[in-house]
């Protein structure tokens, strides 16, 4: 059972380190406005689709989770 101990809290630092960052998202200039994302507007529809936005965030989180990897 201390696998299972410790696989639940991971999963629950993961989950409140995630609805920290949801939360902060919206506070961090340009995040959502950066060149390469996608918005596209014609009458009634619109679409958003944040690449660049997605790229930045995955490349901060793989930077955090290297400077916490066990060697």
């Amino acid at each position: 059972m201390n696998n299972v101990s410790k696989t639940l809290i991971v999963f629950g630092f993961v989950l409140i380190v995630t609805g920290v960052v949801i939360n902060l998202a919206g506070r961090i200039p340009g995040l959502g406005r950066l060149p390469g994302d996608i918005f596209y507007r014609k009458g009634n529809f619109s679409f958003f689709f944040p690449i660049t936005s997605s790229v930045v965030i995955s490349i901060m989180a793989t930077v955090i989770l290297n400077l916490f990897r066990k060697k």
